[in-house]
């Protein structure tokens, strides 16, 4: 009875050896195969700024570029052809050449989910260039912009800014690691910047750092006296006024919505009511008037919104009104993103030394230094604080809120869409 007990212990023994083996040549074979997977992507899309950067590459690359009108239409079957040749099947066979060598070198044998990766590139090209087909070009396809750029993936969107914005920026083909690590996911050269709360230490900071950046900035401020030594356009309007300045938004590429006021312990109806004025109802029309601006088949692609809902989202600011103001403005943020209309950013700051907190900790040059770095990423939240539980809970509540909004909600084409069912 003993001998059995110990044979069959033995047995389980063997068999739990032998999972744990297997568990962890799976796990292996995941992880390499993953990492083969980045490496394809940072691979092929360093390549493609290599092409924008080296002459001799930019001969051959540029042929890409030559194949398509400002529509994603290719210019000609021939055009295109050849664009297929030296482009993308000489890319994706460089690319496919290193993988196989990296794959050999290192005998993981994860790492040929890569090179299986690396020949569907070269499969779709050589299809394109031999049948003249553009079905599977999907970041090429013709035809108006309906999504806003993705930011998990490249989209036509996303990739029709490569083309059309900025050549050098947006390099990403399919994920875009390069384009954050570079800082090329978002191009501020030659764009209009509109930028409310331009008189304030942020809003001064701010113009100057996209001035630095080769963007054009339009200065909203109700205070235009304080901005004489600044150096760009300026704009007055007046709070309530927010419809006059549909004529300057039309030419605007991103709004900036900085303004703000914080009446700290003050409790009064008054402040209330200018907290909630100033913090939440004019942010909201401007959003609401430059979104009737996102018009056109490209518009979707260039058009975004920064808004400066504050750390106050999810921390105390010792300020209620301030607090509860730009918590409003923040959750109703939330829900306009969701319509996909442009992209919208949340700036989601700690306190930095302004009129508005003299006792802030930061400086404004750090912080507007700071959103244009993350910006230039693509973070679509741009969290610049000194408390670490800021970095913790807002991506938590953005989450939660998000799609509590999103079930709970309808977007008023769904509502159209409802009433005639």
């Amino acid at each position: 009875m003993i001998k059995m007990l110990a044979e069959n212990l033995m047995g389980i023994k063997t068999i739990l050896q032998i999972n744990w083996v297997w568990l962890n040549a799976s796990l292996q074979f995941v992880s390499w195969g993953l990492f083969s997977l980045l490496l394809a992507e940072v691979l092929r899309d360093s390549y493609h700024a290599l092409c924008h950067q080296v002459n001799w590459l930019a001969k051959w690359h540029n042929k890409h570029h030559m194949a398509y009108r400002r529509d994603l239409s290719i210019v000609s079957v021939k055009v295109y052809q050849e664009s297929q040749l030296y482009h993308d099947i000489l890319e994706s066979s460089l690319l496919l050449v290193v993988l196989v060598v990296i794959a050999l070198i290192v005998q993981q044998m994860g790492l040929w989910l890569g090179v299986a990766y690396g020949c569907t590139f070269l499969y779709g090209a050589s299809v394109r260039y031999f049948q003249g087909k553009i079905d599977t070009d999907y970041n090429h396809l013709p035809g108006p912009l309906e999504t806003i750029p993705s930011i998990w993936w490249v989209n036509r969107s996303y990739h029709w800014r490569h083309h059309f914005d900025d050549v050098n920026a947006y390099y990403s083909g399919v994920f875009p690691v390069v384009d954050k690590i570079l800082g090329t996911g978002l191009s501020l050269k030659g764009k209009t910047i509109a930028l409310t709360g331009a008189s304030g230490a942020l809003g001064q900071a701010l113009a100057a750092e996209l001035v630095k950046n080769n963007a054009k900035v339009v200065a909203l401020t109700t205070n235009p006296e304080k901005l004489v030594e600044l150096g760009v356009k300026v704009v007055p309007w007046q709070l309530g006024n927010e419809a006059e300045l549909r004529d300057s938004l039309e030419k605007v590429d991103i709004l900036i919505i900085n303004h703000g006021i914080n009446v700290y312990a003050s409790r009064t109806s008054e402040d209330i009511n200018s907290s909630y004025e100033v913090n939440t109802f004019s942010a909201l029309r401007l959003m609401d008037i430059f979104l009737t601006t996102v018009t056109g088949p490209q518009a979707k692609a260039t058009k975004e919104i920064w808004v400066n809902t504050s750390e106050a989202e999810v921390s105390p600011a010792l300020s209620p009104l301030y607090e509860l103001s730009k918590r409003a403005l923040g959750d109703i943020v939330t829900l306009k993103r969701l319509d996909g209309d442009c992209v919208i950013r949340k700036l989601i700051l700690g306190p930095f030394k302004s009129q508005l907190n003299p006792y802030g900790v930061m400086s404004a040059q750090q912080v507007a230094r700071a959103i244009l770095f993350f910006a230039r990423r693509d973070f679509r939240n741009i969290i610049v604080a000194i408390n670490p539980l800021t970095y913790l809970l807002f991506p938590l509540k953005e989450i939660s809120t998000s799609l509590y909004y999103r079930v709970f909600s309808r977007t008023a084409k769904s509502e159209h869409n409802l009433s005639k069912q």
